[in-house]
């Protein structure tokens, strides 16, 4: 079975609170993405995947009032929290959501669904022309791929402390062990450089929170926002400087 598992907690390091302090008309980027995915993929099991920490608390609250189905485990192997949330919902392929990226885009997540379903590969995504997989990009519309006997197998081989955090950067690390494929990036986006549209410190908070409230439709394609975005050079300015105090 094909499911979304969506990676979310408060106690982020850099920006506390990232994923529930009010992002959009009073609601959080967690709940403006769940109430995305629940009307796009209404036949397909979505999952938040959250910690013990008291402090997430707000995020099964969350869960529940959306009707989404949320699992509680390890705060720091966020790999093994992956593995049983998906052994417990009986889910082999995982399409991972972070919740960091208020603009996902669900086309493209459509596009991502569409090809897992065909695929038979450890690791789906999308990729740059540069073979730099988009995860590690600074763009933040993309999800990927992970089946869970791919995760199994990480969790057997390492217990490398940036593995156990980083879900997947084991897998697309060593292309010689697992089963990749990627779906290109429309060089129409690539050739947007300088843009940051991930969710990591209060400035990127506020800038995005800026432009979220200003695009003219919020399932606007990825091409139509980026145009929209590099009108502003007050934003490019600060995603300039936000892309060189965190790296990738």
């Amino acid at each position: 079975m094909l499911g979304i598992i969506i990676q979310a907690r408060v106690g982020s390091t850099r920006l506390p609170n990232k994923m529930i302090k009010p992002f959009y008309y009073n609601e959080g980027v967690l709940e403006l993405l769940l109430g995305q995915l629940n009307e796009s993929f209404p036949e397909t099991k979505i999952i938040v995947a959250t910690t013990s920490n008291i402090l997430d608390n707000q995020i099964e609250e969350i869960c529940k009032r959306q009707g989404v189905n949320f699992y509680r485990g390890s705060e720091t192997n966020v790999l093994q929290r992956f593995i049983d949330v998906a052994n417990k919902y009986n889910i082999k392929k995982i399409i991972r959501v972070c919740a960091d990226n208020p603009f996902l885009n669900i086309p493209a997540l459509t596009h991502l669904v569409q090809e897992s379903t065909r695929s038979n590969a450890d690791y789906l995504s999308f990729i740059t022309s540069d073979e730099k997989p988009s995860i590690l990009t600074h763009f933040g519309f993309w999800a990927e791929m992970v089946t869970l006997s791919a995760l199994n197998r990480v969790a057997d081989s390492t217990k490398d402390k940036i593995y156990l955090e980083h879900v997947t950067n084991y897998i697309y690390s060593n292309p010689t062990i697992f089963n990749l494929e990627f779906i290109p990036i429309s060089p129409d986006v690539e050739r947007y450089k300088g843009i940051r549209m991930t969710l990591d410190t209060q400035e990127d908070f506020d800038l995005l929170q800026d432009i979220y409230s200003k695009i003219p439709q919020k399932n606007i394609e990825i091409e139509d926002l980026l145009a929209f975005v590099i009108e502003n050079k007050q934003w490019l300015g600060s995603m300039k400087k936000q892309i060189e105090s965190n790296g990738k």
